[in-house]
């Protein structure tokens, strides 16, 4: 279990370091889309590839995001329902989502998404729209977000598992609404100092 352990802890500092870098490329697209509306309504002038870039800036930072998402346990459940549940059975849960829905769903996208993105290359495939940007960059992606969620997969069912059988302790033990309240009220006071 210690080596799947650091494999997964390799996951996790991997998806760790592209997520918290990934945050630029909203303000990249932020950037984009403000220069772009100003150009616009300044000099009457626009371009598709400056809308398609901003369109991959903001899907780019979505989809490489999504495995530290993971990892930090910010995914949308039904907390009503999942909270009503024992930890432990909040830890089946886990686990089986994830090996019976969230790796099904990454590996078949990443799957599909290998040839997607090499007869986009391959061909050279542009923008239906004119003067707009070339596909495959924004495909693949996809592909790389797809293969970090999987990868990210694997490190939360690795840890799951460690922590059903007590090797390691709980990363997100439950907390009380006034146990969540004092973190955020501590948040804030950092943020402020």
């Amino acid at each position: 279990m210690s080596a799947l352990l650091a494999v997964s802890r390799a996951i996790d500092r991997l998806n760790e370091f592209v997520g918290r870098n990934v945050a630029w490329l909203i303000f990249l697209a932020v950037v984009v889309s403000a220069g772009n509306a100003i150009v616009r309504k300044v000099f009457n002038q626009s371009s598709n590839a400056w809308l398609e870039l901003q369109w991959f800036l903001f899907g780019g930072a979505f989809m490489l995001a999504a495995a530290y998402t993971l990892q930090q346990n910010e995914h949308i459940r039904i907390d009503i329902v999942y909270g009503a549940f024992s930890r432990r059975v909040q830890h089946w849960i886990d686990l089986l989502g994830h090996l019976f829905f969230l790796m099904p769903f990454v590996l078949l996208m990443c799957f599909y998404f290998v040839p997607y993105v090499s007869l986009s290359y391959r061909s050279g495939e542009g923008s239906p729209s004119a003067g707009g940007l070339i596909q495959w960059p924004g495909k693949l992606i996809l592909l790389v977000g797809f293969l970090l969620l999987a990868i990210q997969g694997v490190s939360e069912i690795i840890k799951k598992i460690a922590v059903m059988r007590g090797d390691i302790p709980d990363p997100n033990p439950p907390l009380s609404i006034e146990e969540i309240a004092e973190q955020e009220v501590a948040m804030a006071e950092a943020r402020n100092d």
